[in-house]
């Protein structure tokens, strides 16, 4: 009876051992299949994160130094640059697009040059460079106060107002002033467009207007015949106005009648009419004489008898 139950004993000792031996096998295999598909998810993350650190680049031109408007692009400012993300619009990766065209708005360096930034083939530099097609460069002599005391810059936007006597009009009323043109660009003013030698800009009394070719003959004739001021206006307003225009008459509340002369006569004057002064009549008595003198504030009255009459 007793060796049974130790048989008995040793065999549910055996079993368990059996089973805790079995457990600890599948523990380690999860383990170690958890290991490994950890280690092939870190490798498929830094895969991915390795091939998004490095973008696509692709070599682009560029602007090797600060580009002024009118400048004519040679081989030696441009250069390659390594560009990242997408393309520029007009860009390109050869210099052969861009060599010997004239500047149309300022490139910076290290900025890509594109088609819309330079003036089209064939047009050269200088300030030619920037006119569209269809537009005129007209200069308009000025002073510093009639350029808006040195406020207009390449860029800005003016109103053209001219001063003068129109045709045909009443001298009485004097200079008058309208609004003849509205909303212009400036091309260049005060200073030339280009720098010299020591890259200090030249001085020039005119301001360049682009404009149609209607316009420009506008501004020619009024320049002969006209004193021309600028007005300087926002960029943002576009909006054109109607000013009914001022005389000089009307500075000082409206015109006087006009005088009208018949041809081969000369103009009478309006006879000077002097204020009426009123007579004041002071009752006297029978047969006596009253002489009142006034010095300033002071009256005084002097009676004199009358003297009787001689008998014949």
């Amino acid at each position: 009876m007793g060796v049974e139950l130790l048989a008995e004993r040793r065999s549910s000792a055996n079993s368990a051992i059996e089973m805790n031996r079995r457990i600890l096998i599948i523990v380690l295999c999860a383990l170690v299949v958890s290991v490994c598909a950890s280690y092939l998810v870190y490798r498929a993350v830094s895969s991915h994160a390795t091939t998004s650190a490095s973008p696509h680049t692709v070599q682009l031109i560029v602007a090797s130094r600060d580009l002024e408007v009118g400048t004519l692009v040679h081989n030696g400012d441009l250069k390659t640059a390594a560009w990242i993300g997408p393309l520029p619009k007009g860009s390109a990766q050869g210099r052969d697009a861009f060599v010997d065209r004239g500047v149309a708005s300022a490139i910076y360096e290290g900025e890509p040059v594109t088609e819309n930034r330079l003036a089209p083939k064939g047009s050269g530099g200088g300030l030619a460079a920037t006119i569209p097609e269809g537009m005129r460069a007209c200069a308009v002599k000025v002073n510093e106060v009639v350029g808006v005391a040195g406020f207009v810059v390449p860029g800005m936007r003016v109103d053209v107002l001219i001063t003068g006597l129109p045709p045909g009009g009443n001298a009485v009323d004097g200079a008058r002033v309208r609004t003849l043109l509205q909303n212009i660009q400036v091309l260049s003013a005060g200073t030339n467009f280009q720098k010299d030698q020591e890259g200090k800009p030249e001085q020039a009394q005119v301001v360049t207007l682009l404009v149609t070719p209607a316009q420009a003959e506008i501004l020619s004739l009024a320049g002969n015949e006209t004193r021309i001021q600028l007005i300087l206006r926002n960029p943002i307003d576009t909006q054109i106005s109607k000013p009914p225009g001022t005389a000089m008459s009307d500075l000082f509340g409206g015109a006087s009648a006009p005088v009208s002369v018949q041809p081969g006569r000369q103009a009478k004057a309006a006879p000077v009419r002097l204020p009426v002064v009123p007579v004041v009549v002071v009752p006297v008595a029978p047969g006596q004489y009253v002489i009142e003198v006034s010095n300033g504030a002071v009256h005084t009255e002097t009676k004199f008898n009358q003297a009787p009459a001689a008998k014949q």
